[in-house]
């Protein structure tokens, strides 16, 4: 499939998707379960994002430094005192 068929095929779906959704929030008779449903996967799917953050951040050692920085940063902090 080319990159422009694809491209299409997308837009295509998500204007479909734009008209369903519409249609079942504004004349639907569920409408009032899909905003809560739509509400609560916006919110859990923000929320997820968060945690696998904080995992990553919890769980990744933290890098080795960098030896030529050691000795630039060690200068520099000699002139600093000087």
């Amino acid at each position: 499939m080319s990159d422009k068929a694809l491209g299409y095929l997308l837009l295509i779906g998500s204007v479909l998707g734009i008209l369903l959704y519409g249609w079942l929030v504004l004349l639907s008779p569920w409408s009032m379960i899909v905003l809560q449903v739509t509400a609560f996967l916006a919110v859990a799917g923000v929320l997820a994002i968060l945690a696998w953050i904080g995992y990553t951040l919890a769980t990744t050692p933290p890098p080795e430094p960098i030896p030529e920085l050691e000795t630039a940063s060690a200068t520099q902090e000699k002139k600093e005192e000087n």
